[in-house]
């Protein structure tokens, strides 16, 4: 703390969302001139470049601490803001707006014609700024940069190690750069929205990661259009030659999106830099300039620009400990979610192939020779032929293969020289074909024997595969031994509830109105929205306000009058109240139980309406007493509770579950026994209930699902 104490704010997600619920407002966007998202630099910043002329007032800006000075005021780093510039006839309007929304604004600044920038405090002028001064963006600074050469050695080339090629492998799959973080990867909402293209890990047994991100644009209707989002970066060339490293990650970047499926011709790049700290020393210097030439003339060969981008000088500890020169290149491209193709190996007896890149004499990318290896493979996945790529970058191709086969559990019998299997293979691709591709090299093909062979040697997949979890497995679990506790009670197998029939009330509705209360930190609204709307049901919302005592009194009237209007009601997930421990539903119970909000609902299901809970609303439902019992403040010190997971951590993956009972009219068109895959993301996941209710639940039919083995679909 004496010597570190910096940090940047963190971040708060519930406000983030009540801003995106704002800026997807036709009606609130259309009255914002211009914005500006804070962050450092804060008020200076943010609301500064908003306009040539502005008077700012210190005072009115709302603070998170009190006992700011003016200085503080303008130029801390203030995250989860937007300054917006409205037309002063439009204030009122676009306040109500936010006042809907839960967002909290105030008129901090006024935009003038004087071309100065004034910040005033208390009506005293603290900041008196010319803009022509403010563009000039300071004095101008010199230095002198020399770009070291390479130490002359082949940096593609494999490292010379003892051991057969199978002790090799496994060695490999160990690596640093090569080993699994699954573990880390499911402590991320992956599913969140309802958009994602590719889980974090695919195949059946969810072990093979992808090279990309590919999420669908969040509209209202159908869409298969999607945003591809890949990276590429080796610390180890780039230590080398940051020229030749912020090239190849130019390449890497391409190679993976390629791979995915997306045409290299459409994308684009933003650029994260990351070096140590500038000092006075011109080879210091030439690090950087090294790097973005080495980008700039990948961008001039392929044609294609770069769009954005992030400096993030210095990566020096206390001159001792200096990150690599950093040049990470992120590729974007628009592709047709229909198109895209996963990395893991899908049918025994397909083609393994090379797309071999050979890089130039001086060690450079052949752009050439990449856009026709790139324009083979985009048509291969188009027609069908290319089911499964990967770019293997300074793993190898071995390295490579033994991921790809990780997710289906299939095997791979492989052929090939050492430095193709251990070496660097920047810019080359390995695909499955269902046949041969002119250009490409056979390595071999897909096996169903659950090993790798490589040159004649074999090695089992799991032992490859546990080389390659355990090392980051010890930081972030991937499994916990089960609980000693009793999953059932003795002697009861759960079965499902053939027998049972359910008595509904309702009657029949073309277009069922669902009403959707957003709390505080939901951010599942929108797709549950859209799902209904699929099914035909009408949807509205209802933002639930907490900033003031008066807005609590008239969320719950509102609230109340929505319901006795709904045929459904539909409480979203989320993170309601930042997620606080034990019980991140307590906020929406709480709603849930007011006298008159729980008289609502009692009436809703009275004349046969429905209610679900999702995720957080899920929770709700428990913690307010509506399930099991079906009566809000039922709630005793018996009942069942949902508890942390036993790992201690988040999970977002896909499960399979059996359907163990139809006794309701959510699961009328399921039949028991089928088995469905669902995506799960919560850190509460565990259904914990005493054994007496745990038999009640099973025999009235109220356990809808149970956990179904992936194979077997048996209950486990």
């Amino acid at each position: 703390l004496d010597t570190c104490g910096s940090e940047v704010q963190k971040g708060n997600p519930a406000e983030e969302r009540k801003l995106q619920r704002l800026f997807r407002r036709p009606e609130a966007v259309r009255l914002i001139k211009k914005s500006n998202d804070f962050g450092a630099g804060g008020v200076s910043v943010a609301i500064g470049e908003l306009a040539d002329g502005l008077d700012i007032y210190l005072d009115r800006v709302p603070v998170k601490y009190s006992g700011l000075n003016c200085t503080e005021l303008a130029i801390s780093e203030s995250q989860e803001r937007m300054a917006v510039v409205v037309d002063p006839k439009d204030e009122k309007e676009f306040m109500e707006l936010c006042h809907e929304e839960n967002v909290e604004v105030t008129h901090v600044a006024d935009v003038t014609d004087r071309a100065r920038m004034r910040m005033f405090y208390k009506g005293e002028a603290v900041v008196d700024i010319a803009r022509s001064f403010i563009d000039t963006a300071g004095a101008r600074r010199h230095t002198d940069a020399t770009i070291a050469e390479p130490v002359d050695c082949d940096p593609f080339a494999a490292p010379k190690e003892k051991g057969s090629a199978a002790e090799r492998l496994e060695k490999l799959m160990s690596r640093p750069d090569v080993m699994s973080e699954q573990g880390l990867g499911e402590m991320f909402d992956s599913t969140v929205g309802r958009s994602n293209v590719l889980m974090p890990y695919g195949g059946a047994e969810q072990k093979t990661a992808p090279q990309v991100s590919v999420y669908k644009f969040p509209t209202d209707g159908y869409t298969d259009t999607a945003s591809l989002m890949s990276w590429g970066y080796d610390p180890k060339l780039s230590e080398w030659s940051p020229y030749h490293g912020a090239a190849y990650a130019v390449v890497e970047a391409v190679a993976k999106a390629v791979a995915a499926g997306a045409d290299w011709k459409g994308m684009r790049f933003s650029y994260q830099e990351y070096f140590e700290r500038m000092t006075s020393d011109p080879k210091v210097w030439g690090k950087p300039l090294s790097a973005l030439l080495g980008a700039l003339k990948m961008q001039d060969s392929l044609g294609l620009p770069s769009i954005g981008g992030k400096d993030s000088m210095s990566g020096t500890f206390e001159d001792r400990l200096m990150v690599p020169p950093t040049l990470v290149a992120f590729g974007v491209a628009v592709v047709d979610a229909g198109k895209v193709i996963s990395p893991e190996l899908k049918k025994a007896g397909d083609k393994i192939l090379l797309f071999r890149h050979t890089p130039t004499s001086d060690r450079m990318p052949d752009t050439e020779a990449l856009k026709k290896i790139w324009d083979k493979i985009h048509e291969g996945i188009l027609s069908g032929n290319i089911v499964a790529a990967y770019a293997p970058a300074r793993s190898g191709a071995a390295a490579a293969i033994a991921k790809m086969a990780f997710g289906n559990a299939l095997g791979a019998c492989i052929k090939a020289d050492e430095d193709t299997l251990f070496g660097g293979a920047q810019g080359s691709v390995i695909v499955e074909a269902a046949s041969e591709i002119e250009g490409a090299e056979v390595l071999g093909e897909v096996a169903s024997d659950k090993k790798l062979t490589v040159n004649g040697e074999s090695v089992f997949l799991e032992a490859l595969l546990k080389a390659n979890e355990e090392p980051f497995s010890k930081i972030y679990a991937l499994t916990h031994k089960a609980s000693t506790d009793k999953i059932y009670p003795d002697g009861y197998k759960p079965v499902a509830a053939e027998g049972k029939q359910w008595h509904w009330k309702g009657g029949k509705e073309e277009h069922p109105l669902v009403y959707l209360p957003v709390f505080p930190g939901t951010n599942c609204d929108y797709d549950m929205a859209k799902a209904f709307r699929t099914a035909g049901a009408r949807t509205r919302f209802g933002v639930f306000r907490n900033l003031t005592e008066q807005d609590i009194f008239d969320s719950i009237r509102e609230m109340k009058k929505n319901i006795s209007e709904c045929h459904i009601l539909a409480f979203s997930g989320g993170f309601s109240s930042g997620d606080e421990p034990d019980g991140s539903g307590k906020f929406i119970a709480n709603v849930i139980c007011n006298p008159e909000i729980s008289e609502e609902i009692q009436k809703l299901i009275d004349r046969g309406g429905l209610i679900i809970g999702i995720c957080n609303g899920f929770q709700a439902l428990v913690k307010s007493g509506l399930l099991p019992y079906g009566k809000a403040g039922s709630v005793t010190v018996d009942s069942p509770t949902l508890f942390r997971n036993d790992i201690g951590r988040h999970i977002s993956r896909m499960a399979k579950v059996r359907v163990a009972s139809v006794a309701s009219p959510w699961l009328s068109s399921f039949k028991t026994g089928e088995c469905q895959t669902i995506a799960c993301s919560h850190g509460e996941g565990k259904f914990v209930v005493g054994e007496e209710l745990a038999r009640k639940l099973f025999e009235n039919g109220q356990v809808a699902f149970q956990y179904a083995d992936h194979i077997t679909g048996e209950p486990t």
